[in-house]
């Protein structure tokens, strides 16, 4: 199950799906201190064994754990590093309706490898119960993320508090990286995804705008070479059987966005020159642009087409998506050409606004489309 022949596959997804409700009444309880940590992680073993049943009956041939056991698709695994601790925020994060509750990730130290964090047990458990007969999906945020979130100025600590040469944090934060992936590995994991906002938000001017960097063409690139950097750092001299994907988009929390624009500005360092396998890609709305931007893939890179919303519970025409699927044709082949939603189905714990019903139709939309267009 470990050649890079074998992932992605045609009708695939992005990893997160919504939580049951048994779920969201344990994590609540939880926090409430009415159940313990042992409590909790029963209800939680039930419904990721539940989950990757009904991933299996889909057909899907990827499998994640659904990152049931997360509150944040990012957070959680920033805090599990050594050198990150847990942060109270002055305000979440900013979406275009709505604002996340305020929680992020601090600096606290030198970034290192944790051989004891808490997702190596978290995909032991996911790989045990999907079995041999499909992959299992490992999602975690890219470096390039963790270090725009180590950047933030309203962090409680500053880099500069633990680093007087930002090229060591560089350097550490590759290496707990791939120490970190390489313990994947280890424990059967062949399909690392990185997800990655960081070049979504460079695409969208009003994002940077707000940020105070766009009127800078020098700084944004800047930052994409040095996201180019951090990523492809990270991920080198990997096995050669261990696929690596990355997961593209602006902002997905509980149905709404963060960013819009092309990924024309980004696309010649992105595309172009970022090592991985896969591009799991944004483009369910007119917000992601076009595929010109698609030109720039290098080599025999897969890009995998996100052009079904998660956000929604309205199904796609079919004939509408085939269609578009055959204009991307004019920068990708068919045959390095794949389908997905465009993100997950729940980035945080609150998730998208849609029933569980409708999420597996989604699903089924990707796996009928894909079938008509592949074979």
């Amino acid at each position: 199950m470990g050649s890079k022949n074998n992932a992605p596959f045609r009708a695939d997804v992005v990893g997160s799906f919504l939580r049951p409700e048994e779920l969201k009444k344990a994590r609540a309880d939880y926090q409430a201190k009415k159940i313990t940590a042992e409590e909790l992680k029963t209800v939680e073993d039930k419904c990721i064994t539940d989950l990757i049943r009904k991933e299996k009956a889909a057909g899907l041939q990827c499998v994640t754990d659904g990152e049931f056991r997360r509150s944040w698709w990012h957070l959680d695994f920033f805090w599990g590093l050594e050198g990150v601790e847990y942060q109270r925020a002055e305000r979440g994060y900013v979406f275009h309706d709505e604002e996340t509750r305020a929680e992020s990730a601090s600096i606290s130290g030198k970034i290192r490898f944790n051989p004891n964090h808490p997702f190596f047990d978290h995909f032991t458990f996911a790989k045990r119960t999907a079995g041999d007969d499909v992959v299992t999906k490992q999602t975690i945020p890219s470096p390039s993320q963790l270090y725009l979130a180590l950047s933030w100025p309203e962090n409680k600590y500053k880099i500069s508090d633990f680093y007087t040469n930002e090229e060591e944090l560089y350097a550490d934060i590759a290496d707990a990286y791939r120490k970190t992936i390489l313990k994947f590995y280890e424990l059967g994991c062949r399909n690392i995804q990185l997800d990655d906002c960081t070049w979504g938000m460079l695409c969208s001017k009003e994002y940077m705008t707000a940020k105070g960097v766009t009127a800078d063409e020098e700084k944004i690139n800047s930052l994409k070479q040095l996201f180019l950097k951090l990523n492809n750092a990270a991920i080198e001299n990997l096995p050669e059987d261990l696929v690596i994907g990355t997961h593209v988009c602006r902002g997905n929390y509980h149905s709404t966005w963060a960013g819009s624009g092309s990924y024309e500005p980004v696309a010649d360092a992105l595309f172009a020159k970022e090592n991985v396998d896969a591009y799991f890609l944004e483009f369910d709305t007119e917000r992601a642009g076009g595929f010109e931007p698609l030109r720039f893939v290098s080599g025999n890179k897969k890009v995998v087409l996100g052009l079904i919303t998660s956000k929604q519970p309205q199904l796609e025409d079919k004939e509408y998506i085939k269609q578009r699927i055959k204009e991307a044709t004019q920068y990708v082949p068919l045959d390095r050409l794949y389908l997905s939603p465009q993100c997950g189905f729940a980035s945080t714990e609150e998730g998208n606004i849609l029933t569980e019903e409708e999420q597996w139709k989604k699903v089924a939309l990707v796996r009928e489309i894909a079938k008509e267009v592949w074979g």
